[in-house]
């Protein structure tokens, strides 16, 4: 996957830009990873660098139990394909990150960041997708035009599919590999990667909600099982899987509740006493469940996004100590089930 599409995928829009990632972990899981460096620049500086990062994610495999079945090391980031045996994907990237940015200072005596923030990852439902995202990551040089042929590029797994070279021992290729029957897996498999250009927007078509990567089932099976009734407000990734509740009914309805005319608050400008603070309770209900950004929720209160923050904040203050707020939270609440 090239950067920005993946890096659209795991942000939202304006104030969300530094939200942290959901991650799904368990066992078993597979995974597409990537991470750049920081403003951009270069994560490798010679064949070295190269060769130490390959050593660490050796090294990571061993301590975290994870396998690997594909990696392409461009310029100034990297794409991994691997299977976490334990739910541990964020303490085995931890480590990853620190282990090599500590080795890459050392040897080029710098200091400070190496990567840019969070490590991207996509949970990816079988290892039918598995072999798609192979293709796709061992096609980033081409699409990059650092090569005109993919075998005169060394620092992926492509050559060791293709043309049986050998690789790091953390490299997995048995399992995807077994895809491919007849006597000649590995030129199967080159055929696959060299005409694949034509199926990469397809296999993008179920990259559903910058979270998996797979079919309808798989997202409603993760939905279920790991985002719960309600998203968590700082997940945008978990909040989009959910899904929106409408917020006309919702306004509606809740009007009804708090005696208090939804409908008319944009005209009316500024709102005091009463009917401020059951403007305040409606938006914050709307905040805390489903997937709006402050944006959003300013445009329907007419309101700044800067604003609707300092409501959310005042709203969790005064319901700990004013009965009323916490009343009508309640109410709402347990009357409207969306």
């Amino acid at each position: 996957m090239c950067y920005g599409l993946f890096h659209r995928a795991s942000e939202s829009r304006g104030e969300e830009e530094m939200a942290r990632p959901w991650r799904i972990q368990y066992a078993g899981a597979y995974y597409h990873v990537l991470s750049r460096g920081n403003a951009g620049r270069d994560v490798f500086r010679d064949d070295v660098d190269r060769k130490v990062f390959l050593e660490t994610l050796g090294e990571m495999c061993d301590r975290f139990g994870v396998e690997v079945y594909a990696f392409v090391l461009m310029t100034n980031h990297y794409h991994f394909l691997l299977q976490t045996g334990a739910a541990n994907l964020s303490r085995a990237m931890q480590w990853f990150g620190v282990t090599y940015t500590r080795r890459f200072n050392n040897r080029h005596f710098r200091m400070g960041h190496l990567f840019q923030g969070r490590f991207k990852s996509i949970l990816v439902e079988s290892d039918a997708y598995v072999v798609e995202l192979s293709c796709y990551i061992h096609r980033n040089p081409l699409r990059a035009g650092m090569v005109k042929r993919l075998i005169d590029y060394k620092w992926s797994s492509y050559p060791i599919y293709a043309y049986g070279r050998s690789g790091p021992e953390c490299l997995k290729t048995d399992l995807i590999l077994s895809h491919f029957s007849g006597r000649d897996p590995q030129g199967a498999y080159r055929e696959k990667v060299q005409s694949y250009a034509a199926e990469e927007k397809r296999l993008w078509e179920d990259f559903r909600h910058g979270v998996a990567l797979g079919t309808g089932r798989f997202v409603d099976l993760i939905k279920e099982r790991y985002s719960g009734d309600r998203p968590h407000p700082e997940l945008p990734q978990q909040r989009g899987l959910v899904g929106r509740i409408n917020a006309e009914a919702f306004l509606e309805r809740a009007s009804v509740l708090l005696d208090f005319d939804a409908a008319a608050m944009k005209e009316r400008g500024r709102l005091y006493g009463k009917d401020k603070r059951k403007r305040d309770i409606l938006l914050f209900c709307l905040w805390e469940r489903c997937a709006y950004t402050n944006s959003e929720l300013g445009d329907m209160f007419g309101i700044t996004y800067s604003a609707v923050s300092h409501i959310v904040k005042h709203v969790k203050g005064r319901m700990k100590t004013e009965s009323h707020f916490e009343n009508a939270y309640r109410q709402i609440n347990s009357q409207i089930k969306m």
